[in-house]
Parts: C-alpha cells; sequence; structure tokens
C-alpha cells in the first residue's frame, strides 16, 4: 500500500510574508526557517551556508524519520520579483537562490516529493539552471485545474452558496451562476484546460453575498504596476495578444514584453492555441479583471502625461 502522505516528515518555507529590499532581509528569512527545521532535526558546526545547512536538515530529517522528505516551497520567486528594476539586487537574490534551491538536486535520494509554486520563471540564469529533476506543469493539461475551481465543483459544492448569493441580489440560480461566470471564470492554464474560476474571488462573493472585483482589488502586484508605468509596449494590444508557447513560461525584459508576466501572474489567459504554427492567443479572462485592468491602464495612462 501507498505510504500515507502526512507520514512523511515535510519542509515547508513559504516566501511570501516578507519585504525583500536588502540582501539581510532574504538571508533572515532563510534563516528562520532553516532554525525551526534544525530544533527538530540538529545540525553540525560544518554547516556554515544556507544550502548546506538545507542539505543536512533534509539528509538528518530523512535518516530521524525513517522516510523520505516533502520539500514545500511558496513564492520561490517573491524576492526577485521585489527587485525587479534593481539588477545588483536582484542578481545577489538569484545566486542565493540557486545555491539554496539546487540541494534539491543533490538531495534527491532522500526526497519524496518537492513543489515549489510562484508567479513566473527567470530565463536569464535561471535558479533552476542546475536543476533537472524538477517538471515544469505551468503549461500542462494533466494539471490545469489544481489551481481553481471547475464548473463542476462550483455547481456540487456551492449549490446553496448560489442559491443565497442569487436571493440576496433578487436572481434566479441561474442567472446568478451565468452573472458568477461572467465576473469569475475563463481562466486556462493549458490548450486543453476547461474553464477555470477564480477561488479568492469566488469565495469572497459567496462572503459577502456582493458581485465586486475582490482578487484584483487586492491583488495587483506593487511591482507590476510600477513596471508598467515605464513600459514601452503598446497596452492596448493585450484585449486579443499572440505569444509563442515558449515565451510564456520564462521572463526577460518587461519594459519591452510585459506579456509573460501578465499571463503567469493572471491578468491574461489563454483563449485560443494554434498548434502548427505553436502559438497561443491571449486575452482576460473574465470581466473582473478586464474592467480592473482598464482601470489600472487608465491610470497609468494619466501617470504618463
Amino acid at each position: 500500500m501507498e505510504q500515507e502522505w502526512n507520514t512523511y516528515p515535510v519542509l515547508h518555507l513559504d516566501l511570501n510574508a516578507q519585504k525583500y529590499d536588502t540582501p539581510e532581509s532574504l538571508y533572515s528569512m532563510l534563516n528562520d526557517a532553516l532554525c525551526n527545521w534544525e530544533s527538530q532535526y540538529e545540525t553540525r558546526p560544518s554547516e556554515t551556508t544556507h544550502s548546506l545547512r538545507f542539505q543536512g536538515v533534509i539528509q538528518r530529517a530523512a535518516e530521524k524519520c525513517g522516510q523520505k522528505v516533502v520539500v514545500l516551497i511558496d513564492e520561490y520567486d517573491k524576492p526577485m520579483l521585489q527587485a525587479i528594476g534593481n539588477e545588483p539586487l536582484q542578481t545577489e537574490y538569484r545566486n542565493t537562490l540557486k545555491a539554496f534551491y539546487g540541494v534539491l538536486k543533490s538531495c534527491d535520494k532522500y526526497l519524496r516529493f518537492a513543489m515549489l509554486t510562484g508567479v513566473t520563471k527567470f530565463s536569464k540564469v535561471s535558479v533552476f539552471s542546475d536543476l533537472n529533476n524538477l517538471m515544469d506543469i505551468s503549461l500542462s493539461s494533466r494539471f490545469a485545474s489544481i489551481c481553481g475551481i471547475t464548473e463542476q465543483e462550483l455547481h456540487q459544492y456551492f449549490k446553496e452558496d448560489i442559491r443565497l448569493l442569487g436571493e440576496n441580489q433578487g436572481m434566479s440560480p441561474e442567472d446568478t451562476s451565468r452573472e458568477l461566470k461572467q465576473w469569475y471564470d475563463g481562466y486556462h492554464f493549458s490548450d486543453k484546460s476547461e474553464d477555470i474560476y477564480n477561488p479568492f474571488s469566488l469565495l469572497n462573493t459567496f462572503a459577502q453575498r456582493q458581485f465586486g472585483s475582490y482578487w484584483f482589488e487586492t491583488g495587483t502586484p506593487t511591482f507590476l504596476v510600477e513596471q508598467l508605468k515605464h513600459c514601452r509596449y503598446d497596452l492596448k494590444r493585450l484585449t486579443q495578444e499572440m505569444a509563442m508557447a515558449d515565451s510564456l513560461n520564462g521572463m526577460d525584459s518587461m519594459e519591452e514584453n510585459p506579456v509573460p508576466i501578465l499571463y503567469q501572474s493572471g491578468y491574461l489567459t489563454i483563449k485560443d492555441f494554434d498548434r502548427e504554427f505553436r502559438y497561443y492567443t491571449l486575452g482576460f479572462p473574465n470581466k473582473e479583471v478586464e474592467e480592473g485592468f482598464s482601470k489600472a491602464i487608465r491610470g497609468i495612462e494619466k501617470w504618463s502625461h
């Protein structure tokens, strides 16, 4: 029988809860996580760097528990995203994280499973350039529905919420469902993906019993707005943009082409795919994003004038 997941030792690192404006901010975050793990799995005096300490923790956790280790890293790229526009600081973060994440390759025999989440992949000297044991599932049809709520799940698990929302809005359940689809559905994470609803907006709509731009109002990263202000790209093209398949997985110069980061962060989604020429047609996923982004663009245009 397959070993139950909850019996594996788990190392969880969340890089989201920090402002990364100096090299020390990243070092302190990694050090805090390592100290917490070392309190459980001990340390050795010879482990004097973050990567050596991480490697030692993984090995001892596997040996102490008699099970391979599960590693979960949330927002792996948060430090580099916050350093966009500051090349020396971004390079510092990239070098630190490249060595740290590189441990996942050297400790492969001690790992049962590793999962890293983030917004984008930095294609210039990527932090993953030395790793070949990770599988990028960003555009995989096998995993296209794991980050949202499908149509079937919506009506299977939220039937009562739809009814209550409709009553509050003076709408029938059928009209409420159509309105939810218009506002929050429409995400596609592969060429064969079914429609995916934004879970954050959907759950907030049910909680407030009111339609609104919940995700867009709270989710627009500061770095994205600041970069778009200085972008030489015609933002009006975003309503019907095309991109080659390979370009959606990386990010070079956002100043020249913001499309990959806008796709990766959820402001654009896949509308169609040309198999012969291997390019995607992109567009806004739904009413919430289109209206919110249009307001943001107007604000940017006003700022630029």
